[in-house]
């Protein structure tokens, strides 16, 4: 969703999303074999690009292959993992009980089984013989232990509001686990294929005491296992041979942080690293002209957004919140944000996390939403009906990327043309997270661009964000007629009747603005001529996509 810095785990119950720094589509440089969002067959979003369904395989093992990331990750602990940087990294160290395919459906992962005897019961039947990086194999009481860190308040969990509806997590057999639940939850299953559902030696974690996940192992079961970790520089992965899955292609994986968008293409193009996710939207046209590698593209399940963090000032009248969307010029910023691709939107949800319900409810959600042809007149008819006319508003933006640049540029552009003053305040690129986790960090701004990748494709990931209470909920938006929805959509297990539910609640969000949509725009990889086996789709996010990548020749 959005290139920013990582950030500590949340003081609640939501993993956030960060603005993310280059990432859309190109033209150029696909595969020709092709696929759509998950059960669609379509090309993306309109733009005439279709997206690679992955990288080719490799034809062999490596010594090692150097992945660059955008920031350093404060901590490997998966309870605090909701950042890219985390879990690009964790996915291939630590696995859960489901895991996500290159598709981005749910598979089994350290559960071989999952059943559901009855609306509130999960039962998790687990492998046999599964090893942890610290030799003991993994038992019933470990994913007890591991599900039950998630949950517990003096952890600060960043996935606690996934257990929201947890009543217990018991041991039913050695190698079996049941979750209770207060009541159906149609997203918790969902969740256990994300780090929420991650599994670890319980005396590897106690022993590491608060240490854990800043330094020495993680005890957990990948098919890598953590190596060094150069504070500042560098973090290094080395295969794990007890790995009860296939062997990593790749002996070692090394990730290095290269906060500067130039840096990380330079490494690229010079073959100081072999590779990347989440390319600066800058870089494209640099990158397709040398030669030395590929840029693919895949689901990424994201939208581009303003989040309205205060409604203390003139956005507390949804007039001026609508006036602002009216004078965007998203087809500009498409064009110079996201180098001149990508997809402009009305909806706050993609297309594709609608891809598993019935046809009418994906007519339905797309029926009636945001406007995205500007209108000032209108625009400025509306600010001055609002009496905002020449009044002040704040949003962040950073050089971490010119689609978080840009975007603020395109806002404060928009407010000068309505009669708004908008101002731009600049976060330093390894702040950027501290928005999402800090309300000290959201003092005086009135909105931020962020990109926000789902991590279940339902669209109630997203939708749920404006619940009461709930924490990206920055501008404190509250009514009981949307938890309601939310508490009834979570509760339905068929997806006619969940889908008929969130295409309510995406109608509300979208009458009411509380994040102005702007574009969608797919994941995206670079591959120099060395490596190959990468997968194009989010899924590296929590699923071991390390372990394919190899020799390309």
């Amino acid at each position: 969703m959005p290139s920013s810095a990582p950030a500590r785990p949340r003081r609640t119950a939501r993993r956030g999303r960060l603005a993310l720094a280059g990432a859309a589509l190109s033209s150029l440089a696909l595969l020709a074999a092709c696929s759509g969002p998950p059960g669609t067959g379509t090309t993306a979003g309109g733009t005439g690009v279709t997206l690679s369904p992955t990288t080719p395989p490799a034809k062999g093992d490596i010594d090692s292959f150097t992945w660059a990331l955008y920031a350093e990750p404060p901590t490997l602990d998966w309870i605090a993992a909701f950042d890219y940087p985390q879990n690009t990294i964790l996915s291939n160290v630590c696995e859960s009980l489901m895991r996500w395919t290159p598709e981005l459906t749910t598979a089994p992962g350290l559960a071989e089984k999952a059943s559901n005897p009855d609306p509130t019961t999960w039962v998790y039947d687990l492998r046999s013989g599964v090893r942890f990086h610290t030799g003991a194999v993994m038992t019933a009481d470990d994913v007890v232990y591991s599900l039950g860190r998630q949950t517990n308040p003096q952890n600060a969990a960043a996935w606690a509001q996934v257990f929201e509806n947890v009543a217990s997590v018991t041991k039913t057999g050695p190698l079996q686990v049941t979750v209770k639940l207060k009541k159906p939850d149609s997203q918790f299953p969902q969740y256990m294929a994300t780090a929420a559902g991650v599994v670890a030696a319980r005396k590897g974690v106690e022993a590491a005491g608060q240490d854990y996940g800043t330094s020495g192992g993680l005890a957990c079961t990948g098919p890598f296992r953590l190596g060094t970790w150069n504070k500042g520089q560098s973090i290094e992965l080395t295969r794990f041979d007890g790995y009860w899955g296939t062997r990593a292609k790749s002996a070692k994986a090394v990730f290095r942080f290269l906060t500067d968008p130039s840096a990380r293409t330079n490494a690229m193009l010079s073959g100081e690293v072999d590779g990347g996710f989440l390319i600066p939207t800058e870089s494209y046209a640099r990158l397709r002209a040398s030669g030395v590698g590929t840029l693919y593209f895949g689901e990424g399940l994201s939208t581009v957004n303003v989040n309205v963090t205060s409604m203390r000032g003139p956005l507390k009248d949804v007039r001026v919140r609508r006036a602002l969307s009216l004078a965007l010029d998203r087809s500009g910023f498409v064009r110079a944000g996201l180098a001149g691709a990508g997809t402009v939107t009305g909806s706050l949800t993609t297309k594709a996390v609608w891809a598993g319900f019935p046809e009418d409810v994906r007519k339905d959600a797309f029926t009636g939403l945001t406007p995205t042809t500007q209108d000032i007149e209108k625009a400025k008819a509306l600010v001055k009906e609002a009496g905002a006319t020449g009044q002040t508003l704040t949003i962040a933006t950073s050089t971490i990327g010119q689609d978080v640049s840009l975007l603020a540029t395109a806002v404060q552009n928009a407010g000068a043309r309505i009669g708004l003053d908008v101002r731009l305040k600049t976060i330093a690129p390894n702040a950027f997270t501290s928005l999402f986790t800090d309300p000290e960090a959201r003092e005086g701004l009135d909105m931020f661009p962020e990109t926000y990748y789902d991590s279940i494709t339902d669209p109630l990931d997203l939708l749920t964000n404006f619940k009461t209470g709930a924490y990206q909920n920055f501008a404190g938006y509250s009514s009981k007629e949307y938890d309601t929805l939310v508490e009834q959509a979570v509760a339905a297990y068929d997806p006619a009747r969940r889908g008929a539910i969130e295409a309510r609640l995406q109608k509300t969000a979208s009458d009411q603005l509380l994040w102005i949509p702007v574009a969608e725009w797919p994941s995206s990889v670079f591959l120099n001529k060395r490596i190959t086996g990468a997968p194009t789709s989010i899924s590296y996010m929590y699923a071991p996509w390390a372990a394919a990548v190899g020799a390309a020749r």
